[in-house]
């Protein structure tokens, strides 16, 4: 499954890719895949710079995440979907 998904055809480019899972296995504290789908990125074309940017939104949107949680931040109407 996971070959297919990452390696298979679809829509989003293969570094982009790399870079969800990245993202979502550093929230998940899973350093195993981070390192490995880091150095699938890195052969990719990911530079030094593009995993700081990647892990700077990590963080702000963990932490925005968690204090519109906290604070039970009601959901704009304009981003409700019709029912």
């Amino acid at each position: 499954m996971l070959k297919e998904i990452m390696g298979g055809p679809g829509e989003l480019d293969p570094l982009v890719r790399e870079l969800i899972y990245i993202a979502v296995s550093a929230t998940n504290g899973c350093n195993y895949c981070i390192a490995s789908h880091s150095a699938a990125a890195v052969s990719k074309g990911m530079t030094d710079g593009m995993f700081g940017e990647l892990m700077s939104i990590v963080g702000a949107a963990n932490m925005t995440n968690r204090l519109a949680n906290g604070f039970q931040v009601p959901l704009d109407e304009k981003f409700k979907q019709p029912v």
